[in-house]
């Protein structure tokens, strides 16, 4: 039997990068998952991945900053699935401007992906988790939760309030045993960080910063995910895991 076997796995951000990394690492084990995006093409290719390795999908177009598509989301996955054990706030976006450039539009855009839609989801699925005996969320935070870079005042933000809120919610939901984690990636070839990757100046301060002198792979990341979501993870919970390659160790 693999260890997330009659498990459901809601992940956001599933489209594409760490989102369906993790994805594929879940179905691996026997999970079946629920992947949301906005982009429907982009999710049925990775259905279709998941499928292939004999795992259930199933693919939802919902905006997770917007609490009417929150709650459809909720609806259609509870009458799909029936119940719902591990929940992946994956998705997020970052804007790079100096601060007196950024719109109120711009700062609340950013605030609402990486933040509020944590909330909106974690309220959706929560009550639906409780009484399992059993349960995971995956906060994916961010090295900039910890250390900064200029121009990343509101994806820094976001970041370290997403910490908070993964620490509290630890605490709420431990009589219940759903353990809530963060995670923090460092710098991953995604598509998020192309206009680092694809710098050659940027790309080579990047790497000077990093002890390992790499940039991260995606599966990483889903390895990571699928430990935190097995039995052998169950007592970690109200912390943040560190997947950088050594950068905050400078």
């Amino acid at each position: 039997m693999k260890a997330l076997e009659n498990k459901v796995a809601v992940i956001t951000g599933a489209s594409r990068g760490l989102g369906k990394a993790m994805a594929l690492a879940l179905a691996a084990q026997g999970a079946s998952i629920a992947l949301v995006a906005r982009d429907a093409e982009a999710l049925a290719a990775v259905a279709t991945e998941i499928r292939a390795l004999g795992a259930t999908a199933e693919t939802y177009v919902a905006d997770v900053t917007d609490e009417a598509s929150v709650a459809a989301l909720e609806k259609a996955v509870i009458e799909r699935f029936g119940k719902v054990q591990i929940l992946v706030n994956n998705a997020g976006m970052n804007l790079r401007k100096k601060i007196h450039e950024f719109t109120l539009e711009e700062w609340m855009r950013v605030t609402n992906t990486n933040l509020t839609s944590v909330f909106l989801l974690c309220r959706a699925f929560v009550p639906h988790m409780k009484g399992q005996g059993y349960g995971r969320i995956l906060n994916m935070t961010s090295i900039m939760a910890h250390v900064s870079l200029s121009e990343r005042t509101a994806y820094s933000s976001t970041k370290a309030a997403l910490l908070g809120l993964t620490k509290s919610l630890a605490m709420e939901l431990a009589p219940d045993n759903i353990t809530v984690v963060g995670i923090s990636p460092g710098p991953f070839l995604t598509e998020m960080n192309l206009p680092i990757s694809t710098d050659a100046e940027k790309n080579a301060m990047f790497l000077s910063k990093i002890p390992l002198n790499r940039w991260g792979q995606v599966e990483e990341i889903g390895a990571l995910a699928a430990f935190l979501c097995s039995d052998n993870a169950g007592f970690i919970t109200g912390t943040d895991i560190l997947i950088d390659g050594g950068w905050c160790a400078n």
